[in-house]
């Protein structure tokens, strides 16, 4: 049992033994050419040695482990008793000999750093920075015993138990070594990234620098020079009269930097000093806040668009829902971070397709269209493209498609897509085993022409066509912004929208029943996962009747979900309970038949709209032509643009039939013993899971590599756009009409409100009432039943034609979405005025004194 070891005999794999900074740092020292001031470490064996001598300590650690993150009070009374008590013990004399052993190779007026080197420490997916304490200008034998103790006590310091308790780490498995080194004499001293900390470009290194020690900077108290240094030049500097470094160092720096980069193989936060001419690294540690880089076959330059922020799921997702999407989807796609994202490269280069990618993903987006503007107007990153033709927009963004406006053209292609449906239904149930896999596998195949179909995608276009033709064109004439969310109100076919008014008819079933609605008072409070409680609750008085609701409105939509894209998600079928607080608030707050009325009404509100546009219309100069052509329009959005939900539906229809028959083939090999539990499945990719079908043979470390993975991955925040460099592009609202604090957006449904800000990130968990304006991540069809039940919208991620636009106007609930940071810089319960007609939220005092009214 080794109490001491010298620095640079130990590397990173005696992290158990030394703690995180004590293994960087010997792992430093085994770099040619990189220098490590001397020193020693006190290990983890010493460290249990030393508690050893506190026997309370098992009880005080045993009731952290109970204490909530949020705790304070608690966390702040078992920590100090801990601290207390560990620095009111003696050291051990074994331990005092072997410290006082290694002190002695030193000159006996050395002075010393002291430093905290916990085992989850400087880890690559948490570095635990600042969480322990470190001492410098420690002199002395007797000194260094005391500040040894000082850094042992720190791991329970209110700061670091917290950290762990949120972070997920157990008191009793993180263990404290401490690494004594040298201190060198400063002249100059700071931090080095390799990685630019605020872009994240891998390319661009940052350094901090200031005169004497750098611990100053490290705590805030002087100002920084900054340089930034690309591909081995100085290309950005801010620093003081006398910069504490000259640029030929800084350069020197970054080398230094890029070969301890590349023997850990990722950025690094490095802590640096200059000592008469010579820079020596005391510290370096993993940037664990950069999102990862998708793979590429070569190092061409690349531009990458986030998937999630197109499809309204920015979160991660598990390994099986990432190949199977991959798998079905029309573009290839590139997995990073647990998120996928298209490469829009050689688009975004061509001068024939550059506008047409910018127009596409504005519609969807209008931040990723200006990073996607930023990176093209920069000049050297994109591949030089032959001009191949005029710069232009596709066809899709130029006059409406011409397209019968018949709705037997929907309807034909809905009866379509369900024959294709239920062939896929009665055909799967044969298949098992490895002949499943071969089934599904050309089923996928199969899934993708689905999505290109001509007339399907005609259809879709055309509706989107007439929106934007009318939006343009009745504000030209008329001066009328936002006509086409009134004209598109109640348009039939939007399966999505009838998603929602379909869940009031549930609630008007249950309504009349006190017991069913107690009973489901009980289960939202209780948080029921599975679909169990419909049994039960059909025992109760009504209760047969409200289950046979719930059921039917589960045969429509139960194959929907939160981040319906990632096939491992638990669908409303599987979890029904995720329906039940959407289903109470409408009991609560609609009276019986409100659906229909709604419906209704929309339709009328349309009606009323299209015949006052024709009337100014023809009331100007050649209004018969702009009436007649309004008109055409008009039938057109009304015909498709509720279509444009309904592929979305039938893939989602698809991927539930594809995820029962892969569940079947888990559920026997969890009974074969192979898997633990059935979710081990959702951390292989569709071909892992078929050769472990196949072999009955599963790496069980690599379903535990991919969980700690995944649970990493699930904190990392997805850009909209990333570079082949890492760089994180932010696009921007270019606005200067805006109130002074205004949180700017898109505007995509028309309608200003005033009301309580909801900040909602779970639908099974939304108490929603009618003066709640929700605010929220992103929406996907999911959370359609909950906005009947609003005020108004606000979203962090979409844009013109996302999902969550499209049913805000039909249902005329007035939304701005692409918030940046909403959920953060609004507060739920804060009082706020949502402008839906131009874009913006404005923080309140609180509520008006119209008692939150709507207005126009």
């Amino acid at each position: 049992m080794a109490y001491v070891l010298d620095l640079h005999t130990v590397d990173e794999t005696q992290l158990a033994v030394v703690g995180g900074k004590g293994a960087g740092l010997g792992e430093l020292s085994q770099i040619d050419g990189i220098a490590v001031p001397d020193g020693f470490c006190v290990t983890t064996d010493a460290f249990r040695r030393f508690t050893a001598e506190v026997p309370a300590i098992e009880e005080w650690l045993a009731q952290l482990a109970r204490v909530s993150p949020s705790d304070r009070d608690a966390i702040d009374g078992v920590s100090a008793q801990i601290r207390g008590a560990l620095q009111a013990t003696a050291l051990p004399d074994e331990l005092v000999s072997a410290i006082a052993r290694a002190v002695g190779r030193f000159a006996e007026d050395a002075a010393y750093a002291v430093r905290s080197s916990a085992t989850a420490e400087d880890l690559p997916t948490a570095s635990f920075a600042g969480q322990q304490d470190s001492y410098l200008n420690v002199v002395g034998e007797a000194s260094i015993l005391t500040h040894v103790r000082l850094c042992w006590a720190s791991l329970f310091s209110e700061r670091a138990v917290t950290y762990r308790l949120h972070n997920g780490f157990d008191h009793r498995r993180v263990q404290m070594a401490v690494v004594v080194q040298r201190m060198v004499v400063a002249e100059a001293a700071g931090v080095l990234f390799t990685a630019d900390p605020i872009t994240s470009n891998r390319r661009v290194a940052s350094v901090e620098a200031c005169f004497g020690l750098g611990e100053a900077l490290v705590s805030g108290l002087v100002n920084a020079d900054t340089f930034k240094v690309r591909d081995g030049e100085v290309v950005a500097k801010s620093h003081q009269e006398q910069p504490a470094l000259t640029d030929e160092e800084v350069i020197r720096l970054v080398a230094i930097g890029r070969r301890i980069e590349a023997h850990f193989g990722r950025p690094q936060d490095v802590e640096w000093c200059l000592a008469e001419g010579k820079l020596w690294i005391v510290q370096s540690r993993p940037i664990t806040t950069l999102f990862p880089i998708p793979e590429a076959a070569d190092r061409e330059n690349r531009v990458y668009v986030s998937v999630g922020h197109q499809q309204m799921m920015t979160e991660a997702m598990r390994p099986l829902g990432i190949s199977v999407w991959q798998l079905t989807a029309m573009a290839p796609m590139h997995e990073a971070g647990g998120r996928l994202f298209v490469d829009v490269t050689q688009r975004l280069a061509s001068p024939r397709t550059r506008a047409a990618l910018l127009q596409i993903v504005g519609r969807g987006d209008p931040l990723i269209a200006d990073a996607l503007r930023t990176i093209g107007d920069r000049g050297g990153f994109l591949p030089a493209l032959a001009d191949d033709g005029p710069d232009r927009p596709s066809v899709v963004f130029g006059a409406p498609a011409e397209i019968d406006t018949d709705p037997k053209i929907v309807t034909g292609l809905i009866e379509r897509d369900r024959d294709s449906l239920a062939a896929l239904k009665r055909d799967i149930q044969s298949k098992s085993g490895p002949a499943l896999f071969d089934f599904l596998s050309e089923a996928f195949a199969g899934h993708k022409p689905t999505l290109s179909d001509p007339l399907s995608v005609e259809a879709i276009m055309a509706g989107m066509q007439a929106a934007w033709w009318l939006g343009d064109h009745l504000e030209e004439w008329l001066g009328e912004r936002n006509a086409v969310d009134t004209l598109t109100l109640s348009a039939s076919g939007n399966v999505t929208s009838e998603m929602g008014l379909a869940l009031l008819n549930v609630a008007d079933v249950i309504r009349p029943h006190p017991d069913v609605v107690a009973f489901l008072q009980r289960v939202e409070e209780d948080g029921c996962e599975g679909p169990g409680f419909l049994e039960e609750m059909a025992e109760l008085p009504g209760g047969r009747a409200a289950q046979e609701a719930i059921r039917e409105y589960l045969d429509t939509y139960g194959m929907r979900c939160v981040g319906e894209i990632d096939i491992t998600r638990p669908r409303w079928s599987e979890r029904p309970s995720a329906l039940v607080s959407a289903i109470l608030t409408n009991v609560v707050s609609f009276e019986p038949g409100v659906a229909e009325r709604r419906f209704q009404q929309g339709r009328q509100m349309a009606a009323d709209k299209e015949r006052e546009i024709l009337e100014r219309l023809r009331a100007l100069p050649d209004g018969e032509r702009k009436a007649a052509g309004t008109k055409r329009m008009i039938d057109r959005v009304r015909t498709f643009a509720g279509y444009r939900e309904y592929p979305k539906y039938g893939i989602i229809s698809r991927y539930f039939v594809y995820k029962q028959a892969l569940m079947k083939e888990v559920d026997r090999l969890v009974e074969a013993g192979v898997l633990s539990e059935p979710e081990d499945s959702f951390f292989l990719t569709f071909q892992e899971l078929r050769e472990v079908v196949a072999t009955h043979h599963l790496d069980v470390e690599l379903i535990r590599r991919r969980r700690a993975q995944f649970a990493d991955q699930v904190a990392l925040t997805p850009p909209r756009v990333l570079t082949s460099d890492g760089e994180v592009v932010t696009g921007a609202y270019r606005r200067e009409d805006l109130p002074a604090g205004a949180l700017a957006g898109v505007p995509v449904s028309t309608g200003t409100v005033e009301g309580r800000a909801r900040v909602i990130h779970d639908i099974a968990h939304a108490d929603l009432g009618v003066e709640d304006i929700l605010v929220t991540t992103y929406t996907d069809p999911s959370w359609t039943p909950l906005f009947v039940a609003i005020k108004g919208l606000v979203t962090e991620v979409g844009g013109l034609m996302t999902h969550g636009a499209v049913i805000a106007r039909e249902y005329g609930l007035p939304a701005v979405v692409g918030v940046p940071d909403a959920t953060t810089l609004l507060h739920d319960g804060q009082w706020i005025r949502l402008h839906g007609t131009e874009g913006y939220i404005e923080i309140l005092p609180g509520p008006g004194p119209g008692n939150g009214a709507s207005h126009s």
